[in-house]
């Protein structure tokens, strides 16, 4: 075991060249990043998760409430034990050839067996309540530490000079706010990936895995060999268009339809300028060449900087995806009013839109099949359109 630990902490990888761990260590004048201080980080993460279930339940739940946002969910599938042992045996998602089997074999039209997948599929997911509570912790704490990431940077040298982030590197003593920003922002994002098993599922489930192993692997990385400053710079860079997004689901949960328009455009615009801008010329920018050319090169200085164009590769996809839900969404209100989040298949949303189908029987269905699988026509609850002239889910 030691020699594990001897070559996994080897300084040839970690520091830069004839710089030791001895180097680093704690003294009476100055304080330095520790690996041992991040183990803080997993019993803060179980506390946070437990604020959370806190929040959600005696905070986010009466504000929901507040707002009339009820916890009833879509409109649940009439029993049926032939689909549903389709359903939780088979596939989900039948195919064509499976939809006229089941049709002949129950008597009933293909579009009723499709619609009660669909509602079957709907039926599983969690209701407009439990969304609106996720979407106003995450946005709480996002605005919260934001707001603490802003106020401290402001403060510092590298904010308005990045060249100060490679100064006197890797002798930069640790400040109370750096520790304190790095341990509470690493303690969230481990709570978040070990609670995205227990969230609302989403397409992008594993985008968002990915994306949450390379922000923590990028946490530890520029804790650890004491590239805190640059990395307090990316941090509050992407915290910035998390709490719009999450404003604009909040503002759809609850219906205003005006706030969450105008609450995705501004988060649209913020984050393909913040990511697909600000991000490359000016993380990317210090990182690459302007430590390149103060510090030079050395093994985890590339580890380093593989992640950060990794976060890049990834800020590209969800740029692509939010310009195709915008232009999505104002194709799809040519005639009358849009909803970013409920149009499209977006990936970064979790909201599902019902399908472009009316759930009320159609003219050429059997007539015994609407008493059998109870497909009536519904009204629309919160956070759930149902007979809305929307594509189909994602």
């Amino acid at each position: 075991m030691a020699g594990i630990l001897a070559w996994f902490w080897n300084e040839r990888f970690w520091l830069p060249h004839n710089v030791t761990w001895a180097d680093l260590k704690n003294t009476d004048e100055a304080t330095f990043p520790q690996a041992e201080d991040l183990y803080l980080a997993c019993p803060l993460a179980f506390c946070i998760f437990m604020i959370r279930l806190v929040f959600e339940r005696f905070i986010a739940r009466p504000c929901a409430m507040g707002l009339k946002i009820q916890a009833n969910g879509p409109q649940k599938a009439q029993p049926n034990a032939i689909l549903e042992k389709v359903f939780t045996a088979i596939t989900k998602h039948p195919d064509e050839k499976r939809l006229e089997g089941l049709s002949k074999q129950l008597d009933w039209d293909v579009r009723t067996i499709q619609r009660w997948f669909r509602q079957r599929r709907n039926q599983e997911k969690p209701s407009t309540l439990a969304r609106f509570c996720e979407s106003m912790w995450r946005f709480t704490f996002y605005l919260y530490i934001f707001t603490y990431g802003v106020r401290f940077l402001k403060k510092t040298p590298w904010l308005w000079n990045t060249k100060e982030c490679w100064y006197n590197y890797p002798y930069q003593p640790l400040t109370v706010d750096t520790h304190y920003y790095y341990i509470l922002e690493l303690s969230f994002y481990l709570s978040l990936l070990f609670s995205q098993f227990t969230d609302i599922r989403r397409k992008d489930f594993l985008i968002m895995f990915l994306h949450h192993v390379a922000t923590i692997s990028l946490i530890t990385f520029s804790y650890v060999n004491n590239m805190a400053r640059v990395g307090t710079l990316v941090m509050c860079l992407h915290d910035a268009a998390d709490v719009l997004i999450e404003a604009a689901k909040m503002a759809n949960y609850a219906k205003c339809q005006i706030l969450c328009n105008l609450l995705f455009a501004m988060f649209a615009i913020l984050f393909i300028s913040s990511r697909l801008g600000v991000y490359p010329v000016w993380i990317l920018n210090t990182t690459l060449f302007e430590s390149w050319e103060i510090v030079g090169p050395y093994p985890s200085w590339w580890v380093f900087n593989l992640l950060l164009i990794l976060l890049q590769l990834l800020h590209s996809f969800w740029s692509y995806l939010i310009v195709k839900t915008a232009c999505r969404a104002i194709s799809k209100g040519k005639v009358g009013k849009w909803n970013p989040l409920h149009v499209s298949k977006d990936d970064r949303s979790d909201i599902e839109s019902s399908s472009d189908e009316d759930d009320s029987p159609p003219p050429n269905q059997k007539h015994h099949s609407s008493a059998t699988n109870g497909t009536n026509k519904t009204h629309g609850t919160n956070g759930y359109l149902t007979g809305a002239p929307y594509p189909d889910e994602h």
